[in-house]
């Protein structure tokens, strides 16, 4: 009898801990918006190369804005062609460390290509580069949001 009643205790115990545990907080949260000082440069922030046709073909170069994440700062630059993402280049990536660096430099081509093939911003985190995919969607999608696209 004694038994049962000390396990009774120690599951009642353990449910309580892992119901009390609160979940991880989400990558995109810890993402920090433009700091103000970029944002208040004066300079315009899309860079279109070429005048657009339509409001609905956008053809340029678009730059994200600087998304601070954990490990560094991520932004971007779009190239439209009539709409479609033609390239993507990556004006900044995480670099304050060698392992930031290392996690860039593999993480930014796949993330690229991965956005040549989806012509938009809905693409996958590379496994282990989470915050910097996050910091990568996040200024793709604020480059396309001043395309038009």
């Amino acid at each position: 009898m004694r038994k049962a009643a000390v396990t009774t205790v120690s599951t009642v115990a353990g449910v309580v801990l892992l119901l009390s545990l609160k979940p991880h907080v989400n990558a995109a949260a810890t993402v920090a918006a433009p700091s103000p000082s970029a944002a208040s440069s004066g300079a315009p922030s899309p860079s279109p190369s070429t005048s657009h046709t339509t409001s609905a073909s956008p053809t340029g170069t678009y730059t994200g804005d600087t998304f601070n994440t954990r490990y560094g700062p991520v932004q971007l630059a779009v190239t439209l062609a009539q709409g479609k993402i033609t390239a993507v280049k990556a004006l900044q990536t995480p670099s304050g460390d060698g392992r930031s660096q290392q996690i860039a430099s593999y993480a930014v081509p796949q993330l690229t290509s991965e956005t040549l093939s989806a012509q938009s911003a809905r693409i996958d985190a590379v496994s282990g580069a989470t915050y910097t995919s996050e910091g990568y969607v996040q200024s793709l999608q604020s480059a396309l949001d001043k395309a038009g696209v």
